[in-house]
């Protein structure tokens, strides 16, 4: 199994019944005066609860690639938003179910769907764009700024709905709406749903001024529109956004009144939806025989290259792996700084067992990119690949310095750990998951073990003042949580 998919059974923990229930738990409190708005503070401390939520409840997509692609495109858009608060959180969700959400405090989540249906990066820098345009309009906010601060759990009811849809459950997320909260909270939802001609406006102008063809919103929303009346039901997107005729034409009618400029594919966005469309296939000879025709068809330099990447990917999903190397080779010849290009070459070493080739191939360009996370977790599969469990864990514990938040790196950590042997660094990587995850019960637990251990061990006074430390700390937030 390809790390596309790996390490993404995480703990199910949420179901419905506590989803209900959850509404009902302590949000931030909002105060006895909004004065307009919630506050930036407010709304980032909702979003995290939201974020562990869907960490939680959902298999989401470990591929640093993807999570690289996603995170860069959203804050290309988010520097020409009207954004008071940078402060985001992204979050990849494993299901073929197109659906994208925002949620408050700058929470951003899309399923891999909607790399397989926006068929070009600016139809799906329309939806981030959108997205990005509900968060900076504060739209959960002056929802609750609307009904007054007294129907505030209303909010906490929706955002279990939002929580529910967003993890391909949305039948149950409208019935979880009505059940949770009856007709006040669906009138909340339809005000929210008021909102979304506003974040059509704005998101296109974002995607304008940030380089994108406007005109891709239009042209996406037509395709949504055709998938609603063709197929069986609506997929989650559109229960969430719904679209209309108008909203279309709008779309249309305003792409039109910008300046015309010239705009370029981005063959970046190619590979990653190949990525997605590889992982997907059931049938990966048909894959292959697509991907030759469309090579043999191909009449421009760009769908040359888009079409020999997703060529590679078919052969490395069909375990093929000569093949892919043989089709990969002239865009490496071409481009061999790409990352994506270097990540799939070693990517396809490491499968092949020849996971020595790949770190050797790999260092080379993290020593030009230092850091940069694609290349880093693919040299920390090929330095496990080759039973390094100790070097892989060592670097992976670095690059947490870097991505303190990721709850899948952390999640992997505890693994390699395990593999190599120091139970004591298990414990202690499970007990950051279990933080992101606002599990801090269980994180204690970990915490105490870990203790327990180099207490045994005979640690040094310092790591074990660091460990105490830590756990006063989950305990101060347990007690926050509480209301003590």
């Amino acid at each position: 199994m390809h790390r596309f998919n790996r390490y993404t059974a995480f703990f199910l923990v949420l179901t419905l019944p506590t989803l209900s229930s959850h509404a009902q738990t302590p949000l931030p409190s909002l105060g006895d005066r909004i004065s307009g708005t919630v506050s930036l503070d407010q709304e980032y401390e909702m979003g995290q609860q939201f974020l562990s939520q869907i960490r939680r409840s959902a298999s989401t997509i470990p591929d640093a690639l993807l999570n690289d692609y996603l995170e860069n495109i959203t804050y290309k858009l988010a520097s020409r938003s009207q954004l008071q608060d940078h402060r985001l959180s992204f979050i990849i969700i494993n299901s073929e179910e197109l659906n994208a959400f925002a949620a408050p405090g700058g929470i951003i989540g899309v399923n891999t769907g909607l790399f397989l249906n926006a068929q070009t990066e600016a139809e799906f820098a329309s939806v981030m764009a959108h997205e990005i345009a509900h968060v900076s309009q504060r739209h959960f906010a002056r929802g609750v700024d609307e009904a007054q601060a007294g129907r505030v759990p209303q909010l906490a009811s929706l955002l279990a709905s939002v929580l529910i849809m967003a993890t391909s459950q949305a039948e149950h997320g409208m019935a979880a709406i009505t059940a949770a909260q009856g007709r006040a909270v669906d009138n909340q939802l339809r005000f929210s749903r008021s909102h979304e001609a506003e974040a059509d406006r704005i998101g296109q102008d974002n995607m304008y001024y940030s380089g994108f063809d406007p005109e891709a919103m239009g042209t996406l929303f037509e395709r949504l529109i055709a998938l609603n009346r063709f197929g069986r039901r609506p997929p989650e997107f559109l229960l969430s956004h719904p679209l209309t005729e108008s909203r279309v034409a709008d779309a249309r009618g305003r792409a039109v009144r910008y300046t015309p400029r010239e705009y370029f594919n981005n063959l970046e966005y190619q590979t990653m939806r190949a990525r997605v469309l590889g992982h997907y296939a059931t049938d990966k000879e048909a894959l292959i025989m697509e991907y030759r025709k469309k090579l043999d068809e191909s009449t421009t330099e760009f769908t040359r290259d888009a079409n020999r990447y997703g060529l590679a990917i078919g052969y490395w999903e069909d375990e093929k792996y000569a093949e892919a190397t043989t089709i990969l080779s002239p865009l490496l010849q071409k481009d061999p700084n790409r990352i994506s290009y270097v990540v799939t070459q070693a990517e396809i070493y490491t499968a092949q067992n020849e996971p020595q080739q790949a770190i050797n191939f790999l260092q080379r360009h993290l020593e030009i990119n230092p850091n940069n996370h694609s290349l880093t977790m693919a040299y920390i599969d090929a330095l496990q690949e080759s039973r390094a469990y100790t070097e892989a864990a060592e670097t992976m514990e670095r690059h947490t310095q870097i991505r303190n938040n990721d709850h899948n790196l952390w999640f992997q950590l505890a693994e390699t750990w395990g593999q190599a042997g120091n139970i004591s660094k298990v414990h202690q990587a499970r007990a950051e998951y279990f933080i992101l995850l606002q599990d801090f019960r269980r994180a204690r637990e970990q915490l105490r073990f870990a203790l327990r251990i180099e207490t045994g061990n005979g640690a040094a006074p310092a790591e074990e003042a660091r460990l105490r430390q830590k756990i006063r700390d989950v305990e101060e937030i347990v007690r926050e949580f509480n209301g003590d």
